[in-house]
């Protein structure tokens, strides 16, 4: 058990840090022009995020959170993200009922969308409303620190240094890892393929980038600064969804009715794990509870999307949690008695 929870630590805290790398390494090279751009259209964030979050899969939505960590999006964007997603499930969902899937996933988006929009609205800025200090990129003068080395690739691998043989080391470790079935799924699928393509851009990062940014961005920023919170909160975080899950059995005192099972539905979806709303999916597909019941356990939870945003902002976390389960239970009640 304890080793699973590990293993799915690992994978989740190396994908986040390589997406937030991605991201920092794009904004350095591009000095912050392309964040500054989406900043101003908020109307793209929110397709940019729903659709992430849309994306089958927790991915996706651990790309989300590298945005609004960095404060590419707004928190709107991240909640609407987090609506639309429904982690792994999503992948179980299409196989057992692929139209009904379809158009849950269209109703989420929906949602999403007008959720993430109202969030903004009440939730701005101008009326006092504050997140959890995030980081914000380090952007230094463009003659002190850029993204695109002065000297050519094969110099700098001549003059090789200790902080750049060590961060390719760690990702080709990451990159084997993944093909050999250690990290990540065991057979190949998308998912191998994008942990894999992740990895490759981490090495390239990493095999060319300056040495400065390796150590200040990579090392002092991502690596000492965020990793290892990300890595204990995950941990932790995966640990108490096991004991609730899976020791003390909870999902078997949920079926005295319809409406407590909705209730209960949208109050699991609450814990940052993908096993409680699969229990509900199949109960779906028995033809044990409604379409509510999905539609709000749906809304609720996030797979394990919101994890890493437990590292940054706890404040964010629990708010865009108490958010979702409001609209959840408002949502899945109204389809509730209205069918």
């Amino acid at each position: 058990m304890i080793v699973n929870i590990l293993g799915k630590t690992l994978l989740i805290t190396g994908f986040v840090g390589l997406m937030m790398l991605v991201i920092e390494y794009i904004n350095v090279s591009t000095r912050g022009a392309w964040q500054h751009g989406f900043k101003k259209r908020k109307s793209v964030q929110y397709v940019i995020a729903v659709l992430l979050g849309a994306t089958p899969g927790c991915f996706g939505a651990f790309a989300v959170v590298a945005m609004f960590s960095h404060r590419t999006i707004t928190f709107g964007a991240l909640v609407a993200a987090m609506i639309a997603t429904s982690g792994d499930e999503a992948f179980v969902m299409f196989a057992l009922f692929p139209e009904k899937a379809a158009l849950l996933t269209a109703i989420l988006i929906v949602i999403a969308f007008v959720v993430g929009w109202l969030t903004d609205l009440i939730f701005s800025e101008r009326r006092g409303f504050r997140i959890d200090e995030c980081c914000q990129f380090e952007l230094h003068d463009p003659e002190y620190c850029d993204g695109i080395p002065e000297e050519s690739f094969v110099k700098q691998w001549l003059k090789l240094t200790l902080v750049r043989a060590i961060s390719c080391g760690i990702f080709l470790i990451f990159i084997v890892s993944v093909l050999a079935g250690i990290l990540g799924p065991d057979v190949s699928g998308w998912k191998k393929i994008a942990l894999v393509i992740f990895g490759m851009a981490g090495f390239f990062i990493a095999a060319y980038a300056p040495d400065h940014f390796l150590r200040v961005h990579l090392w002092r920023h991502i690596v000492i600064k965020h990793i290892p919170g990300i890595f204990l909160w995950t941990f932790g975080a995966l640990l108490i969804s096991y004991i609730i899950t899976d020791q003390l059995h909870l999902e078997e005192s949920i079926q005295a009715n319809m409406l407590i099972v909705l209730i209960i539905a949208s109050l699991l979806g609450v814990i940052p794990e993908s096993g409680p709303h699969l229990f509900f999916v199949g109960l779906y597909f028995q033809g044990t509870v409604p379409f509510a019941v999905l539609l709000a356990s749906s809304i609720v939870q996030d797979g394990h999307g919101m994890l890493p945003l437990l590292a940054h902002s706890r404040k964010g976390f629990v708010l865009v949690k108490a958010i979702n389960l409001l609209v959840g239970l408002v949502v899945g009640l109204s389809v509730y008695f209205a069918l």
